[in-house]
C-alpha cells in the first residue's frame, strides 16, 4: 500500500499545527481524556480511516484502558463496558459522523440526553472534536494514508514532548 501523495496536513504550511491546536482546545474543556480518544476512534471507524483506527487504539491501550473497551466501540450499544457519559458521547459522535443518513442529523432528543452529560463547554468540545475527527478521517481516506509500525514511535515521540513540556 502507498499514500497518493504525503498527507496535506504536512504539505500546507500551519495546517498540522492549526488541527493539533484544536484538539489541545477540546483537550481542556474537562472531558475526560479515555472518552475523547474512544469518539476519535469510533469516528475513524465509522470513516474506515486506518490510521486514526490504529492511533486512537492504542492510545486508549496506553492509558490502560481493558481490551474489551478497546474491541467493543464499533458495538458499543450491545457491550456492557461504557458510562451513560460516554454513551452518549458515542451516540452523538455516530449522528454527527452520518449527518445525511437521516433528515433531523442530530435529534432533540439525542441532544438532550447528551447535554445531561456535559455542560456547554464541554458540548461544544465534543463537536469540536466529531468535526476535526471527521476532517482527519477524510484527509487520510481521500489520499490512502497509510498506517503501521511508525506509529508506536510516533506515539511514543508525542508522549515525551508531553513530559517535556
Amino acid at each position: 500500500m502507498h499514500a497518493r501523495i504525503e498527507s496535506p496536513a504536512l504539505t500546507v504550511p500551519g495546517a498540522l499545527e492549526a488541527l493539533q491546536k484544536l484538539r489541545d482546545a477540546v483537550g481542556q474543556t474537562g472531558i475526560p481524556e479515555t472518552t475523547l480518544s474512544l469518539v476519535e476512534l469510533r469516528a475513524s471507524q465509522i470513516n474506515g480511516c486506518s490510521i486514526c483506527v490504529d492511533i486512537h487504539s492504542r492510545e486508549l491501550r496506553i492509558a490502560g484502558e481493558p481490551d474489551e473497551r478497546i474491541f467493543l466501540v464499533a458495538a458499543w450499544r450491545e457491550a456492557p463496558y461504557y458510562t451513560d457519559s460516554e454513551r452518549a458521547a458515542l451516540a452523538l459522535t455516530e449522528a454527527a459522523t452520518r449527518l445525511a443518513d437521516r433528515a433531523d442529523a442530530v435529534s432533540d432528543e439525542l441532544w438532550e440526553e447528551v447535554s445531561r452529560h456535559y455542560d456547554e463547554q464541554q458540548l461544544a468540545g465534543l463537536v469540536l472534536l466529531i468535526a476535526s475527527m471527521n476532517a482527519w478521517n477524510r484527509i487520510n481516506a481521500v489520499t490512502r494514508q497509510v498506517s503501521g509500525a511508525w506509529i508506536g514511535g510516533w506515539l511514543a515521540g508525542r508522549a515525551e514532548a508531553s513530559e517535556a513540556a
